[in-house]
């Protein structure tokens, strides 16, 4: 396995965003052979595309691409460039190199999912094979499974309050924790702290109506009490089996994606051209 390989993949691990840089074809003289790579993050770099003013230049515009991506902006698909050695880089090699920069970059969307017991499980198994990062959150360490998906990130933590300020803006959140209490209090803690996509909370609609109640005596607003859903998961999908409470959950977060790729989609879309007025008499 090559260096750069294992490097993806412990960037993958933490979270980091990339750009590969990888040379495509030579002509003449060249430092590197198609086929070499270098991986590249916002403050460091792994292989090598050749050195000098080639490798240069290729970090400058992987650092750009990179720095698209902090911004929020939508940053370019693959890109291929291409450079005479000597005219271009002054390079005394002389020949022409072409390099590809892709992004690899951590999947955007976060669920995080309080509660290791069986149906939080059944969830973070089912979120293992999807697009996405998983923050499990538990306050007991051994209700954690050995084994977890390779997208998920065990948080050992019973303070709602500290775990909820961690969350990524936007994130979805699932409460399914082993104690009503408990519930109410990361519903809380996540209303104050955080600023989620989706807030859900496992339960029928008396659980409902009484976490509503407390969170008015508690002295949420309207607003903060509407972010609720509960129950949850797409209706009409699932049963009460934790595997069918969790694929009817997966449904509603991936329906959810789904709407926000759409919005996305259109409001990046071209403006429709004008039509020029008709010459047909009325």
């Amino acid at each position: 396995m090559g260096e750069w390989v294992r490097e993806l993949a412990r960037l993958a691990d933490a979270g980091t965003p990339a750009v590969l840089v990888t040379v495509l074809s030579t002509e003449g003289s060249s430092p590197r052979e198609a086929g070499a790579k270098l991986v590249v993050t916002a403050t460091a770099a792994c292989g090598t595309v050749g050195g000098g003013r080639l490798e240069q230049v290729a970090l400058e515009e992987a650092r750009a691409i990179l720095a698209a991506l902090e911004a929020g902006r939508r940053p370019p698909g693959p890109e291929v460039r291409e450079f005479s050695l000597g005219p271009s880089l002054g390079q005394c090699c002389g020949g022409a190199v072409a390099i590809l920069l892709e992004l690899v970059a951590p999947p955007a969307w976060t669920v995080a999912v309080f509660g290791a017991g069986h149906v939080g499980r059944a969830l973070v198994r089912l979120l293992g094979e999807l697009p996405c990062r998983v923050e499990w959150i538990d306050g007991r360490e051994g209700e954690f499974p050995e084994a977890i998906p390779r997208n998920a990130r065990r948080v050992v933590s019973d303070a709602p309050d500290e775990a909820a300020a961690a969350l990524p803006v936007g994130c979805d959140v699932l409460v399914m924790t082993h104690s009503h209490a408990l519930d109410q209090e990361v519903v809380e803690a996540v209303l104050r702290r955080a600023r989620p996509r989706y807030l859900g909370l496992i339960g029928s609609q008396t659980k409902r109506a009484r976490c509503l109640a407390r969170l008015e005596h508690h002295g949420f607003d309207a607003v903060a009490r509407a972010r609720l859903t509960c129950p949850i998961g797409l209706p009409g999908v699932g049963g009460k089996r934790p595997a069918e409470i969790a694929i009817a959950v997966a449904a509603q977060l991936l329906q959810l994606q789904a709407a926000q790729a759409a919005r996305v989609a259109e409001v990046a879309a071209p403006p429709a051209p004008a039509r020029a007025p008709s010459s047909q008499p009325a």
